[in-house]
């Protein structure tokens, strides 16, 4: 199970940061990411982590946002900063099964939605100019 805590509206320029609270099978996983959608419109890579703390972005958040991860406590982070009414969407955090294992791939050029099978609720982020 995952959940998702930290959105909210901001100004643009503004800051928020998003945590995504692991629990049960998703503590096993090699792979987290966060994901973003507008409605109406295709879901969009953001941030992936590996187990490692190998990270990959989009080149729309590259140097404004942040992927973490706290393993003691099973919390992935995504700070956000710089924030611009480009970036509302709805928020989500997902998790691979542990296959990725196997590959060792976590990039998100490489991988899709459709490598993430555990989901979060989302959060929504709206980001006012």
């Amino acid at each position: 199970q995952l959940t998702e805590s930290g959105g909210g509206s901001v100004q643009a320029g503004g800051s928020l940061r998003l945590s995504c609270e692991a629990s049960g099978y998703t503590k096993s996983s090699y792979c987290m990411g966060w994901f973003r959608q507008v409605a109406g419109k295709e879901y969009e890579g953001v941030a992936t982590i590996d187990i490692d703390s190998g990270t990959s972005y989009a080149g729309s958040v590259k140097g404004r946002f942040t992927i973490s991860k706290d393993n003691a406590n099973n919390t992935l982070y995504l700070q956000m900063d710089s924030l611009k009414p480009e970036d509302t969407a709805m928020y989500y955090c997902a998790a691979d099964s542990g296959h990725l294992f196997a590959t060792k791939i976590c990039r998100l050029l490489v991988l899709s939605r459709t490598d993430f099978p555990y989901w979060g609720q989302g959060t929504q982020v709206t980001v006012s100019s």
